[in-house]
């Protein structure tokens, strides 16, 4: 399906759409439970089960917390199974250790960016990561600037599946949402999309199957890579 009118802005989400999840979080993930959890392998099960991961295969189940949540929820689960750790200090490491985990990249990120700016998209991200994290990703993989808009879930602007972000994007920007897409992996993604009038495109480098997305999406692409032959740029 193509899109009503041509679409003139691209608002990315980023953990299982610019960067892939399992391959970026679930190495974080391992660590985070290790040094939380110490030597105890019952405090390492419990918490490995409330954030919804699979230690023996470094993945995540598809329900977990971490894919779609906030740092609260993250920090909430962790408080839930592991209750005698200090609430301040959790969250500092939370930050601390998130905006230190090296991202994987789905597809090179520079020259298809750069791409889509010079096909004239103005390009943004709305992330349920903190801003301070997501902005030390996209400037370690070097595209932070090509980037007019920017937002965490603590950007004040709420969190996806809410419109708010996106919202924000198009106060931003000046574009309205007709001419805008949102760009996920996840149905909070494409549900926030939905929510605020653009257009809605899947790609499947994030834990859900593109019969997951279908319901949301106006189309379901294999990853953003393919971005460029579907809004018609390499014709």
């Amino acid at each position: 399906m193509q899109p009503p009118e041509p679409i003139r802005g691209l608002v990315f989400d980023k953990d299982g759409t610019l960067f892939d999840f399992q391959a970026t979080w679930g190495i974080w993930c391992a660590d985070f439970v290790r040094e939380l959890a110490g030597a105890d392998p019952a405090r390492a099960d419990a918490l490995a089960a409330a954030l919804g991961f699979d230690r023996d295969a470094g993945r995540f189940h598809p329900q977990s917390p971490v894919i779609a949540g906030t740092m609260e929820v993250v920090i909430a689960a962790a408080l839930n199974a592991l209750p005698g750790l200090d609430e301040a200090g959790l969250r500092r490491r939370v930050l601390e250790t998130t905006a230190a985990a090296p991202q994987v990249e789905a597809a090179p990120l520079a020259p298809l960016l750069d791409r889509l700016r010079a096909a004239g998209l103005t390009l943004g991200l709305a992330t349920n990561d903190a801003e301070g994290p997501a902005r030390a990703h996209l400037g370690r993989a070097g595209v932070l600037d090509r980037f007019a808009f920017v937002a965490g879930y603590d950007s004040g602007h709420g969190g996806k599946p809410e419109p708010g972000m996106l919202e924000a994007f198009c106060r931003a920007t000046g574009l309205p949402p007709s001419a805008c897409a949102m760009v996920g992996d996840s149905a909070h993604d494409l549900a926030s999309g939905r929510a605020a009038g653009m257009t809605t495109i899947g790609v499947l480098t994030g834990p859900a199957t593109a019969e997951e997305l279908a319901p949301l999406a106006d189309v379901v692409l294999p990853g953003v890579a393919a971005l460029p032959a579907w809004l018609g740029l390499d014709a």
